[in-house]
Formats: structure tokens, sequence, C-alpha cells
């Protein structure tokens, strides 16, 4: 066990926050983190994982899409996560992962492998995630497809706002987001200064897409993106609810998919976790993100958990008469 710097040996990358700089921004501020490694018949795996209140939690915040564990695919790989399962028992009674993806099997694997390390493990849902497969569309062609209210709104309202996008780490916009951020509807920043220093990162190369929209030269909307291997992410979007008469969003947002869709030319586009009713709009595909609480029955602090767990099974199991 030692201090988080996942990937795994072997195991490239496939988003942002799978990248050993994203571990060490989290691990900067995580008294607890740590990275719980093994290798088995020279297969190595990793987990970057947070001990809190005396359970281990996987190392993320709420800015991250997914988390998932860091292993080759195949048989070798399994065996590797069954070991770390098997000695994450020695280290805590109680190891919840989340937001793990299952298109590529993470929340499949990591469950079968605490069960067979001996761990009582529930999977559950615990959000979702909304993504567009570009399918080789320009972005006339995907906008042909988007609800009639949408092309009308900005058919309506992008007169009324300037736009500007740019693909490096600009303070002066990145400012503008913080400010318009503040004034909008959404709740207050978690670590402002680890986004920022995210920002800066991924600006530093070149994944950056940083957009601004200005209504009579004041900015109005704000929107933070990232482009890598074909894929966009969505990462933050605000608009000051002062300029939601003139749509602000919407015609950044539709820039913002122009862009990435015409000239990075990106394949999806990944607009993260949460029910949003507007995503819909946006995007095609709504993928399940999946919560793995495992208990380790032999451990008494696992006791009062595991038996809750099976007095909600048992409710559950009762259908009300009629």
């Amino acid at each position: 066990m030692q201090a988080a710097q996942p990937p795994a040996r072997g195991c490239a990358a496939t988003s942002p926050f799978d990248r050993p700089e994203w571990f060490a921004l989290l691990a900067d501020s995580r008294a607890g983190a740590f990275e719980a490694e093994v290798e088995t018949d020279g297969s190595h795996a990793s987990l970057a994982l947070n001990r809190v209140d005396g359970r281990i939690e996987a190392l993320r915040n709420w800015y991250a899409f997914t988390w998932r564990p860091h292993v080759p695919v195949g048989p070798a790989g399994d065996a590797s996560l069954a070991t770390l399962a098997r000695d994450l028992k020695r280290e805590a009674p109680r190891v919840t992962l989340w937001p793990l993806p299952d298109e590529d099997g993470s929340a499949t694997r990591l469950a079968r492998a605490f069960r067979k390390a001996g761990w009582a493990v529930s999977l559950d849902q615990c959000d979702e995630n909304h993504v567009l497969h570009v399918k080789g569309r320009s972005f006339a062609e995907y906008w042909t497809d988007r609800p009639g209210r949408l092309r009308t709104t900005l058919k309506r309202k992008a007169k009324k706002v300037e736009v500007e996008i740019v693909e490096y780490f600009d303070a002066r916009l990145w400012d503008h987001y913080e400010s318009i951020y503040a004034e909008s509807w959404k709740p207050s920043e978690d670590e402002p200064d680890l986004l920022r220093r995210f920002a800066q990162d991924e600006g530093a190369a070149g994944r950056i897409r940083l957009g601004v929209a200005y209504a009579e030269g004041t900015p109005v909307a704000a929107q933070f993106w990232t482009v890598e291997s074909g894929v966009a992410y969505i990462h933050k979007l605000a608009h000051l609810e002062s300029a939601k008469p003139i749509s602000p969003g919407t015609t950044l947002s539709a820039a913002l998919f122009e862009h990435v869709i015409d000239r990075d030319k990106v394949t999806l586009i990944d607009f993260g976790t949460g029910s949003d009713a507007y995503k819909r709009d946006w995007m095609e595909e709504v993928r399940p993100r999946y919560r793995l609480d495992a208990l380790n029955p032999s451990r008494p602090e696992a006791w009062p958990p595991l038996a809750k767990r099976a007095a909600r099974a048992i409710l559950a199991s009762v259908k009300p008469r009629r």
C-alpha cells in the first residue's frame, strides 16, 4: 500500500479521471489517499483509494465522471483483482467504490473479485451518464435530429450572443467562468482550486476547450470541456440567471458541439453524471453508473450494516397485499 499513483502499468488511461495526474491532485488534499496494488503472474493491478471514517472508498470527488480499477483485461487481470480484494480485508471492514462504469466491465469485474475474496457485496445503480455517439455525422446533420424547441431557441436567440472558444487555459476566461458560476443557479463549487489546477493541466496538454458567451460585452455563460482520444467531455457549465431570457447556454453549447464535432472530429461526447432533463435534448444514450458496497462478514464492525442490508432485502421481497 502506497501513495496513489495509478494507472497500473500496462493500462492506458481511458479518460481524464484515469491519469496519475488526476489522482495526484486528489491525493494532495486527502490524508487517507493510497494506492492498493499487486502483481500476479506478471499482471499488475491497482486501485486508487482513500481511507475515510473507518472505511475505504474510491479516491474521487464530485467532478469525476467515473472511477475504475486499473487492471489488464483477461484471466490474469481478474486474478490480480481478486488478490487485491483479499488484501483489502486486512485494511478495513467496508469498501465502497463509485461511480463505476460497466460498459467496459469494470463494475461486474470488481463485484466478482470482491465476492470471490469473501466480501458480502451489493452492486446498485447510483447515477446515470448521458452520452452522444456522433456516428460520423457533421454538426449540421446532428442538429437536424435535435428537438424542435431546441433548434427554435437557437435560431431566435443566437444573434443576441457572441461566443469565444479557446483551446488553451486562459486565466481571463477562467475568471469569467468562476464569476458566472458563483452567480448561477448551481450550488457552491466543491474544491474550486482543484478544478482550476485540473483545467490548467488540461490546457497545457492541449486538451481544453473553454468557451464563454457574451451579451453586449458582458460574460453571461461559460463552459469547460476537454477533448482526447476522440472523446469530448463536458465538465462544467453555467449561465447567469439574469441572462436566461436570451438562452446564452444554448448558444454556447451549440457552438462547442459544432467545434468538437466538425473541428476535433470526436466520435463520442460525454455529458458526465446526473439526470438533468436538459441533457436529453443534446444526448442520445443513457448509461448506468454503479456503487459497489463490500462488507467483510468476519469483522464485527460490518455486522450492523450487514443486518440493515438483510432487512432491506426482506422488506423489498415482501409484496403488499391488494
